[in-house]
């Protein structure tokens, strides 16, 4: 694949997970909306990267870092975000044993993490 054909193929990826977190936020599985969430922003900051950087983009889930590889200009409310987004990904992956995400992840939580990853996403996507 060409520079293009990635930068296609990361960002018709995230769109897609989008999606795919959308209906999980219906079917009430609130913690993988987020995981989902998670994914949508990373294969974004991919995309990027692929574009401004380099064909192959890091394998790192720390969007923080993918950010800054990135070269993208944040400020600390960025930085703070791309990290409270990163943890959806460490979570619902890896539960405490107390079960502790889980029970964060309620219907209020998770739909008002899913507007900031609404908002991240459209931004990073003028980025492309």
């Amino acid at each position: 694949m060409n520079r293009e054909e990635l930068v296609s193929y990361w960002q018709a990826s995230a769109l897609k997970d989008y999606e795919t977190m959308q209906h999980l936020f219906v079917s009430r599985d609130y913690h993988w909306a987020l995981f989902m969430g998670h994914l949508v922003i990373e294969k974004l900051l991919k995309a990027i990267y692929v574009k401004k950087v380099d064909i192959s983009p890091p394998k790192s889930h720390n969007l923080s870092q993918l950010a800054v590889r990135c070269n993208l200009v944040m400020d600390e409310k960025l930085v703070d975000i791309f990290d409270r987004i990163t943890a959806f990904n460490i979570s619902a992956r890896y539960p405490d044993y107390e079960m502790s995400f889980y029970e964060k992840c309620t219907p209020e939580f998770t739909q008002q993490n899913m507007e900031i990853i609404e908002e991240v996403k459209q931004w990073l996507v003028q980025q492309i």
